[in-house]
């Protein structure tokens, strides 16, 4: 077990009898994680992945040519052969020193067991005292909440944007298309989250295809408009950067957050490497995707120098007239891809961020057997439709939304770096003398560009910092309000009358034990009455009835709440009694020891089931393979007892405020039932109520 597991592990946990340790399936669909693990790639094509790639990782950037040369000059920028080639110029260093360097070169190396974006990141980050200080852990993680909740924004923003710049494409054909580009691009809105339930397997297999096409078009009609203007070229050299900035002053630093347009979707090469590795991205990158661009956008900058007029849509300038209705549909459907990328990683990140304890359970929809990662959440699904109609309705033309786009890439740009630098320096093991300059290399053009986009704040820039305060709110909500509900159970006494009841129906002849059990509960007060007692007092002359119960709990220290609940009100216990707790571990995915399993005496069991952020718990399975160790696991003798809390809101004061309780008990009535998210059949359930202060 590597380090991560150790760190997870609590010491508290061991029993005293035997124990035993199990690897297995313990996945919804019941296949083995190791062995269908998108991460094996040394069992697959290399050439099929860089081209599957194409389709997922590069949407984003690769529809950007859409829409950034034009957003750079509605700021009054005059439209000259210095100016275009200054644009072109940083358009070029942008995207080598931002994607080639920092993501491409750098970033894609931090990866969690293959796995990579914000919350994977953060995973790598040590939990060790000794090696991080808590206040500087609590700094880290917030950056990578805060990151995560950014996402969110650009997940919406990006089809919405994309989607509309592709649709306008109509306007250039004709002026009549005008009234009909809202309607066209909200009906494609809706039909692409419409069909989220279906799943991305069967379409999956056309997008690498499509992709291919897309930059081999827009690469061959850059590369003609080049040819006419083949000067442009000469913009690589930096020197025309510099002359931008000096010729027109502070209105090159406005023009700056709009040419962060360009390299919108490099945080995607990180977030979805686990899919397809690093190689393959790095390999289509600098092979294919990369020289495609730059094709693309010099020809655009050669199209503006031959005919200014042009600059109405320069990248459909760029086409014959015959071509256009086939490029707004080619487009189209590249802006679907594109967006297809951020909806699936805005599930992929909801999953993480709930198996992290930062999002309140909620229904996720499996869409395929054979992948773990294809994943469909409706009410995430149906949030993020609504609102990406709404933000078409209210902006109605994508440069208005242009100013919304990159305020959030460049925010989550310096937060990747704020929490790669501690991975390279906590966990890696880097020298400051040798990290910090990389850092600051990375922020100066993070900064940079994140300060000009701060101009077009009110402009609509605040959109998706809104939503990213929404998420951020919500998350460290139920973060600390499951913290305060866990102290407020700890908290919990059992009066002496209600304890002797429940435990005297064990056994007439344990009075003694009952005595030091209760003793124990209330000088401890602390709700788990220690497991020990229990067995060693109360349980050898109690009434058992045939059959296996299964209590769940967080911790396997101490009697599960539940457990005493069930005591309290059936007085009775089963032949078999398990005592289950599920691990989530800061690893994508559990390898090898995914079960340990103790048998503790007198039909008593306890489970720990090891699961990754990546993965979703299924209890059957869980109990399907603890039969290895001698359990008896018919699932017509098995009943599930669980506990559902019902909160009243206390005047009392504590670390969290009153509005917030308010979110937290809304979030927890309306959170998926544990049957539904941990697979329980329903029909084998037994739900035990606690009302607490809270």
């Amino acid at each position: 077990m590597d380090k991560l597991d150790k760190d997870n592990k609590n010491p508290e946990d061991k029993s005293e009898t035997s124990s035993t340790k199990i690897s297995g399936s313990l996945n919804n669909e019941g296949d083995d994680v190791e062995n269908s693990s998108v991460h094996d790639h040394g069992k697959n094509n290399f050439l099929f992945l860089a081209l599957a790639a194409l389709g997922v990782v590069y949407g984003d950037i690769g529809t950007s040519p859409l829409y950034a040369i034009k957003e750079c000059f509605t700021h009054g920028l005059a439209l000259n052969e210095l100016n275009i080639l200054g644009i072109l110029s940083l358009t070029f260093w942008s995207l080598t020193m931002v994607v080639s360097v920092k993501y491409v070169s750098f970033i894609l190396q931090a990866d969690n067991h293959g796995e990579g974006g914000i919350f994977s990141l953060l995973a790598l980050v040590p939990n060790d005292s000794k090696l991080i200080s808590n206040r500087t852990k609590s700094i880290v993680v917030m950056s990578a909440l805060l990151g995560a909740s950014l996402l969110y924004g650009d997940g919406i923003i990006t089809p919405t944007i994309s989607v509309l710049s592709a649709i306008e494409g109509l306007e250039v054909a004709t002026e009549a298309a005008k009234p009909f580009t809202v309607p066209l691009t909200c009906l494609v809105l809706f039909g692409l989250f419409h069909f989220q339930k279906q799943g991305t397997t069967k379409i999956g297999k056309i997008f690498g295809p499509i992709m291919i096409i897309w930059f081999l078009v827009i690469a061959i009609f850059g590369f003609t408009n080049i040819l006419k203007n083949p000067h442009v070229l000469q913009s690589i050299n930096p020197y025309f950067a510099y002359q931008f900035f000096f010729n027109n002053g502070f209105l090159s630093f406005v023009v700056l957050g709009s040419v962060v347009l360009c390299i919108t979707g490099g945080e995607a090469l990180y977030a979805d490497m686990g899919h397809f590795g690093r190689k393959p991205i790095l390999f289509s990158w600098f092979s294919y995707v990369f020289p495609a661009l730059l094709l693309n956008y010099m020809g655009q900058g050669a199209l503006l120098l031959h005919d200014p007029s042009a600059i109405s849509n320069p990248f459909y300038g760029l086409f014959p007239k015959a071509m256009i209705y086939p490029m707004v549909f080619l487009s189209t459907i590249a802006t679907v891809i594109a967006s297809q990328a951020l909806i699936s990683g805005a599930f992929s990140l909801t999953r993480q961020a709930i198996q992290m304890g930062f999002f309140p359970r909620l229904n996720i929809v499996h869409t395929s057997e054979k992948a773990e990662g294809q994943i469909y959440i409706p009410s995430v699904n149906r949030l993020m439709m609504i609102t990406c109609i709404a933000i078409v309705l209210i902006f109605r033309e994508s440069s208005k939304l242009a100013a919304a786009y990159g305020l959030a890439v460049t925010a989550n740009m310096i937060l990747t770096s704020v929490v790669y630098y501690f991975v390279i320096t906590k966990t890696w093991g880097w020298s400051k003398y040798r990290a910090i300059p990389l850092v600051a290399f990375f922020l100066s053009f993070d900064i940079l560009y994140f300060s000009s986009n701060m101009l077009k704040f009110f402009d609509g820039g605040w959109f998706p910092f809104t939503v990213a305060i929404f998420i951020l709110t919500i998350m460290l909500t139920w973060k600390d309000g499951r913290a305060e509900l866990g102290q407020r159970i700890r908290q919990t006494r059992y009066n002496k009358d209600i304890g002797t009841s429940h435990l005297s129906a064990l056994s007439v002849q344990s009075l003694h034990g009952t005595s030091q059990l209760i003793d124990s509960l209330n000088q401890s007060n602390n709700i788990g009455l220690p497991l020990e007692l229990l067995l060693g007092e109360a349980l050898p002359n109690s009434q058992r009835v045939s059959g296996t119960a299964v209590f769940m709990s967080v911790s396997l220290k101490g009697i599960p709440p539940v457990l005493l609940h069930h005591l309290k009100h059936n007085q009775v216990l089963h032949e078999q009694v398990i005592l289950l707790s599920i691990k989530s571990l800061n690893v994508p995915v559990v390898r090898g020891e995914k079960l340990e399993v103790n048998e503790i005496g007198y039909g008593f069991f306890q489970i720990k089931a090891l699961y990754g952020f990546m993965e979703t718990p299924n209890v059957p399975d869980i109990i399907r393979l603890a039969a290895e160790f001698g359990l008896v696991t018919d699932p017509e003798s098995i009943t599930y007892y669980l506990g559902r809390e019902s909160l009243v809101i206390s005047e009392k004061r504590t670390n969290m405020m009153r509005w917030r309780k308010i979110i937290f008990s809304f979030m927890s009535r309306n959170a998926q039932p544990a049957t539904a998210y941990f697979s329980i059949p329903p029909s084998r359930v037994v739900e035990l109520g606690m009302q607490l202060d809270f």
